[in-house]
């Protein structure tokens, strides 16, 4: 059994992909899934489909989902015991399943070979293992499933981590010499993201190693716009070297070295991911 969060949640073996038709059913099922193989508390269950306010009916709707599920996975895994994939505990429930065959895991692997490979200095096989992560993360997670607090911090670290990902694959890339192969993509980026710093950074490198110097220069005066309009900030120290640099035609912003000035450090790990696993004091 497959299972889908990159996009809408489902569950699919071989051509058959099911998702719950009760949005609530399908909310339970996503907060399941995207801990796999963790205990999620009856708790936090309840806290994602009703926030503070969780009817007197609160647990007995829980339940009712939890069976609702079950029957999906004897539908799809007529063979399989339901209650040993999606498993009750005495303070709630986990959801049993292959790693490899969680698209977020896959994900989640390839990411972290590829920053591994980035810290090793091997940049042509951090690129490839960067380019298989935003492969698999390919459409936005979670889709059609509505999100309390716990589902929407987790859409959050997602989108942070594939924004690193990809700030980190372009760095690759730059390092490679790769210029004028991402300026177009780094182009869109940075319209996207107006105050993201890093894809700024990036694009005024790889537009000054294309021979366009002032194009460069421009991008840093955009976005220094940007941030002291909408924030009251100035660009980073990072960020203002690299426009002296540009000015002054440093020879360290050459490719032909393949460093880029200055390499960005960055973080092996996205955010940490929430867990929930407290003890509850509802008895599923």
């Amino acid at each position: 059994m497959d299972v889908e969060l990159l996009g809408h949640v489902a569950l699919r073996v071989g051509d058959d992909r099911r998702t719950p038709s009760a949005p609530k059913a399908r909310q339970v099922l996503a907060l399941l899934l995207v801990n796999a193989n963790r205990l999620v508390s009856t708790d936090a269950l309840i806290e994602e489909l009703w926030a503070e306010r969780p009817p007197r009916s609160a647990l007995s709707a829980l339940q009712t989902y939890v069976f609702q599920l079950r029957q999906l996975l004897g539908q799809l895994l007529p063979e399989a015991c339901p209650k040993e994939i999606l498993v009750t505990t005495p303070n709630g429930y986990e959801f049993r399943v292959a790693a490899e065959n969680v698209d977020l895991r896959r994900y989640e692997r390839h990411r972290m070979a590829g920053q591994r490979a980035f810290q090793a200095g091997d940049n042509l096989l951090a690129v490839e293992q960067f380019r298989a992560a935003l492969h698999v993360f390919a459409s936005p997670p979670l889709a059609n499933v509505r999100r309390g607090m716990h589902l929407e911090a987790e859409i959050v670290r997602l989108e942070e981590s594939r924004i690193g990902v990809q700030e980190t694959r372009i760095e690759a890339e730059l390092e490679l010499g790769h210029h004028h192969e991402v300026l177009s993509e780094l182009s869109g980026l940075a319209s996207q993201r107006p105050q993201h710093e890093g894809f700024h950074r990036q694009l005024m490198l790889a537009l000054y190693r294309c021979g366009r110097r002032p194009q460069a220069l421009r991008v840093f005066q955009d976005l220094r716009q940007s941030l002291v309009t909408e924030l009251g900030l100035e660009p980073s120290r990072e960020l203002q070297l690299l426009q002296q640099a540009i000015l002054s035609a440093d020879p360290r912003l050459s490719a032909a070295d393949r460093t880029p000035y200055p390499r960005r450090p960055r973080d092996p790990d996205p955010p940490p991911r929430l867990q929930w696993s407290a003890a509850s004091p509802w008895k599923a």
